[in-house]
């Protein structure tokens, strides 16, 4: 395992950086352990809902975690707005940085994550490969 911190500038997009980090890194396998910043905006997508939700105004990252596969991210963020109210969900493309967000990457060489279609699901869900172990998966 490797510990990467890294700090997004602003008007950066969230999810976008983490994957291109991850891959200039050259790992194909990632979890993001610890976020916090501020945000000029978001889209997050609601829990079972289809389409993302837009959030205006100067949003405060409270949390943030999640996976960044070779193919994409599965990213779970929590926001507080100014009034304080908190909104949590799946985050999209769009996610702006508005003065920084800093972020704990843990990059894993010995493993590689891909997001492929589980037909039980109908999701494209998280395939855990070993790198140097003969390709166990799970």
């Amino acid at each position: 395992m490797d510990a990467l911190p890294v700090r997004l500038l602003p008007e950066t997009d969230l999810r976008r950086t983490l994957e291109d980090t991850v891959a200039t890194h050259a790992s194909r396998a990632a979890f993001v352990v610890s976020g916090i910043g501020s945000l000029r905006g978001a889209l997050l997508r609601f829990a079972g809902e289809r389409e993302p939700t837009a959030l205006d105004g100067d949003l405060e990252i409270l949390t943030l975690a999640g996976t960044i596969a070779e193919n994409g991210a599965h990213l779970h963020m929590s926001v507080a707005d100014a009034s304080g109210g908190v909104f949590g969900g799946h985050v999209t493309y769009g996610c702006r940085v508005r003065t920084t967000a800093e972020v704990l990457l843990v990059l894993l060489p010995e493993w590689s994550f891909t997001r492929e279609l589980d037909p039980a699901t109908g999701c494209a869900e998280l395939i855990v490969r070993s790198s140097g172990r003969g390709g166990r998966r799970s």
